[in-house]
């Protein structure tokens, strides 16, 4: 007589297998069942003046006319100051080893870099200084710059 091809723990596995499978039918016709229908309104929410998430429409009466290039994104725009040709300013910072520097802009409070070619004097910090501000690659240079 043949031995059977089966063994007991193949049975076993194939046993398992059929039990996960059921588990998960009946997971899933669980989910169905208690769902709330999942339609497209049930999912949708809204934005209200405020910038509130709410589940509910809002009214059409309500709303404001917003034009899209009126909203600023980021820092607002600075008004254009009149361009001095000749600016006022102290060094903030410079490095004679390695010729560069900062200068801060007495008008605006801003930090302006300053490399050694720009320079008509030698400079040290906290002297005051007179330059030309330039645009440069990565923001504004001082260049002619001299003590005052």
């Amino acid at each position: 007589m043949a031995k059977s091809q089966e063994t007991y723990n193949k049975k076993d596995k194939e046993k398992n297998k059929q039990k996960k499978r059921q588990d998960k039918l009946l997971k899933k016709e669980e989910r169905k069942a208690s769902s709330k229908g999942g339609s497209l309104e049930s999912m949708m929410a809204y934005v209200d003046e405020f910038g509130n998430i709410t589940d509910e429409p809002i009214d059409p009466k309500m709303r404001k006319a917003v034009i899209a290039e009126n909203i600023e994104i980021g820092v607002s725009r600075r008004e254009e100051e009149p361009e001095e040709k000749v600016r006022k300013g102290k060094v903030a910072f410079f490095n004679t080893s390695k010729g560069y520097g900062f200068i801060k802009d007495q008008l605006t409070q801003e930090t302006i870099f300053v490399h050694i070619n720009g320079l008509i004097d030698s400079v040290t910090e906290n002297d005051n200084v007179t330059f030309e501000r330039v645009k440069g690659h990565k923001g504004w240079n001082a260049v002619h710059v001299k003590k005052a």
